[in-house]
């Protein structure tokens, strides 16, 4: 109008620097206190280094330790992988069976789902290990539940067949960030489609398995991944709850790199531990998404 050609103001390049400028503290934090340590660590498993001197370089003698010397790292990752094998499942099945229980319209229903996501808020913390300690002794409270009607008791964490299945219980009783996640995922579920399978005939039982569950495999390969990665991970409450006994019957991974750097103080061969662990997960991260792609669905 007039002549005058007015000019948009390219505002793109000055949103890239905002958005460049809020992400730097959170980037120099990644590079400062992951990316580094860990490259820190990589090189470090390829040494002989204690905390006392410096590091000598190696190559791969702390893997062919690992692997034909150290009975302890082999037994540890059987037991570590007895422990994931029970903790994901029954966390899962823990979560997915409260996240349909609360996903109902009754009043009252936003307590419910707060009570049952507390203990996640709690964590799996050392006070808490104390607590279950002391409830589940030979003399605490659940053994004196029990023998009001009769039953045990029972050496939950000292008896080798019973301490490792107790602490994947234990483990699995902080449900409530999964339970979350499937509770979501219910709510996505189109009712058409349980109205379609009410015209169809279908009972309760097959619309879980023909409906629900395909609806939201998506998110149980989510609670999948990230349940395998914790388990994995177990240390404090082993540390704290059983120390690894009885028998060695909780040794579990973590714990045997725990003790290598920090009281054989073996900081090169434990950090080789570390890498071992990381590949380990991956590998099981890798073939977990491979095999979804028969399993999970997705709409698109």
């Amino acid at each position: 109008m007039f002549g005058i050609k007015s000019k948009q103001l390219d505002t793109s390049k000055y949103n890239n620097k905002a958005a460049f400028l809020f992400l730097l503290p959170w980037i120099i934090g990644v590079l400062l206190f992951t990316i580094w340590p860990m490259i820190q660590s990589l090189w470090l498993s390829f040494t002989d280094y204690s905390i006392y001197g410096s590091a000598k370089f190696i190559g791969l003698d702390n893997y062919k330790e690992m692997f034909f010397d150290d009975r302890m790292f082999k037994n540890s990752l059987i037991i570590t992988l007895k422990y994931v094998i029970m903790f994901v499942p029954v966390k899962m099945v823990a979560a997915l069976f409260v996240a349909i229980l609360l996903n109902k319209k009754i009043r009252g229903m936003a307590i419910y789902r707060t009570i049952y996501y507390i203990p996640s808020i709690i964590g799996a913390g050392i006070a808490m290990a104390v607590t279950w300690k002391i409830v589940l002794s030979r003399d605490g409270f659940v053994n004196d539940i029990l023998s009001i009607f009769g039953i045990g008791p029972f050496d939950f964490l000292t008896s080798p067949k019973m301490a490792l299945g107790t602490l994947a219980i234990m483990g699995a009783w902080q449900f409530g960030s999964a339970m979350v996640v499937f509770l979501s995922a219910l709510k996505q579920v189109p009712n058409e489609l349980y109205e379609a399978g009410d015209i169809d005939g279908a009972g309760k039982i097959r619309k879980f398995f023909k409906i629900t569950l395909p609806m939201i495999s998506s998110n149980i390969l989510f609670n999948l991944i990230m349940g395998i990665i914790n388990a994995f991970q177990v240390f404090t409450q082993v540390s704290v709850i059983t120390n690894g006994g009885p028998a060695d019957s909780t040794y579990v991974y973590m714990l045997h790199l725990y003790r290598t750097a920090f009281e054989s103080h073996r900081m090169g061969y434990s950090s080789a531990l570390a890498w071992i662990l990381t590949l380990i997960i991956f590998a099981f991260t890798v073939i977990i998404f491979w095999s979804s792609k028969k399993w999970v669905y997705y709409e698109n």
